[in-house]
């Protein structure tokens, strides 16, 4: 059984106050290795040189250094290094409830994680209505499946991270963008239909009944 999400919490905002065409790319979760924002960073270049209307919020603990500020300020550094600092919004640590609004205020998530098993952020983006680019290895294609986002291959490996290819993330980026709202739909459809809380408690239900049978 996959991780679930309550779809009846989970879900899209009912109204979005979209005052312009800008797409918002969301990363979040605890960032245990600084190539995650690096990679969501250098994705945000790319775009942004293709005169994309985008960007980007980073949310969630930076975990690779003693220091929590100390990881922020590489962060911004290559934010500067990149021309994106203007673009870039920080949120820091996030609550439950919190993930919630998160969600719903974003357009994209972009999962930069190499071989992520079974992230519950993901099905909790994606039974918001958010899309998922990410690196196609570990559990998450399973997760997203062939139609409720975009996938870029990496290599199997156990011993080291192989972190996505920035330009092919980026142009995955532009798939999405390109029929948002279909992808949208099918983020939302897959998670009630695949990964909702009520199948995941029936399905314990009748595990433990049998135990008892047994």
């Amino acid at each position: 059984l996959y991780n679930p999400v309550d779809t009846e919490i989970f879900r899209p905002a009912d109204r979005r106050e979209e005052t312009s065409d800008t797409i918002t790319l969301l990363l979040a979760g605890s960032h245990w290795s600084l190539y995650r924002p690096r990679i969501a960073l250098e994705v945000l270049s790319l775009l942004y040189q293709r005169k994309r209307n985008v960007r980007l919020k980073i949310a969630g603990r930076f975990c690779w250094e003693k220091s929590s500020g100390k990881a922020e300020q590489q962060v911004r550094a290559l934010a500067k290094r990149y021309g994106v600092e203007e673009m870039v919004e920080y949120i820091g640590s996030y609550t439950q409830q919190e993930a919630l609004t998160l969600l719903q205020q974003s357009s994209i998530l972009l999962h930069t994680k190499y071989n992520d098993p079974c992230p519950r952020l993901v099905v909790e983006a994606m039974a918001c209505g958010l899309p998922v680019v990410y690196s196609a290895t570990g559990g998450v294609p399973e997760l997203v499946g062939g139609e409720a986002g975009v996938g870029v291959d990496g290599p199997i490996d156990w011993e080291h991270d192989h972190p996505p290819d920035p330009e092919e993330l980026s142009h995955a980026v532009e798939r999405v963008i390109a029929n948002l709202e279909q992808y949208s739909q099918a983020a939302r459809s897959r998670a009630v239909q695949k990964f909702d809380v009520a199948y995941w408690l029936d399905r314990h239900k009748e595990t433990f009944i049998a135990l008892q049978r047994s």
